[in-house]
Formats: C-alpha cells, sequence, structure tokens
C-alpha cells in the first residue's frame, strides 16, 4: 500500500485541471517512468503563486521578470523597458497568472513526458 498514492497534489498550487491533464499523460508510462516524469517535471514547474509573486516584484520597479520565468523572454525585455507597459501589461498578467501558469506548465508536461518516455 502507497502512503502517498498520489505525488502530484503535494505540489504547491496543483489544480485539478492540471493534475487530470497529468494524468492523462501520463497513463501510458511504466511506474519508472511515472518516477522519472515526476522528478523532472517538479522540477520545471511553476506554480500559480510563484507567478503571483514575481508578478508582484513589478510594482517594486522590476517589471517583466514573470515573462523572463515562464520562457518568454522577448515579452520579459518589452516589459522591462516599457514598465509592464505602463503597468497596463502586469496588472492584466496580475489577473491572469492562472491561466500563464497553467499555459507554462502544460509546455512542461509535454517536455517532461517526452523524456521520460524516451528513457527508463
Amino acid at each position: 500500500m502507497d502512503i502517498f498514492p498520489n505525488p502530484y497534489v503535494m505540489l504547491s498550487g496543483m489544480s485539478d485541471k492540471e493534475l487530470s491533464f497529468i494524468q492523462q499523460m501520463t497513463s501510458d508510462l511504466n511506474k519508472n517512468q511515472q518516477g522519472y516524469f515526476y522528478m523532472i517535471y517538479s522540477g520545471r514547474r511553476k506554480s500559480p503563486n510563484e507567478f503571483l509573486l514575481f508578478t508582484l516584484f513589478a510594482f517594486a520597479g522590476c517589471s517583466g521578470v514573470q515573462r523572463f520565468i515562464i520562457g518568454q523572454i522577448g515579452l520579459g525585455l518589452l516589459f522591462f523597458f516599457t514598465g509592464g507597459f505602463c503597468l497596463i501589461g502586469t496588472i492584466v498578467d496580475l489577473i491572469n497568472h492562472k491561466s500563464l501558469a497553467m499555459e507554462y506548465n502544460e509546455k512542461m508536461i509535454f517536455e517532461s513526458y517526452k523524456i521520460a518516455s524516451m528513457g527508463h
């Protein structure tokens, strides 16, 4: 009997949608591959709260950090040099922080799946 049958629920800010997506993607992986997937994904994943925190840094004069951490370098530079589009873009990111984090995490799920399915 597993003490923690589903390790994903212990990740910060895990939504039902994200958990369902992970379960669908990893259903054909064996136990070793699933463990490898978890190891890769948990290191790459960004929680919505983490994204929200980086977005709040914009109000301290560091606009664009939230875009840099999700790999959107061009938009991060644009936010940085325009003050987050005069803070309008930053406010939009504050409102949409959960969907932006989910969009990034979906990409990380696909990448982690590809790596895990090739290895182990």
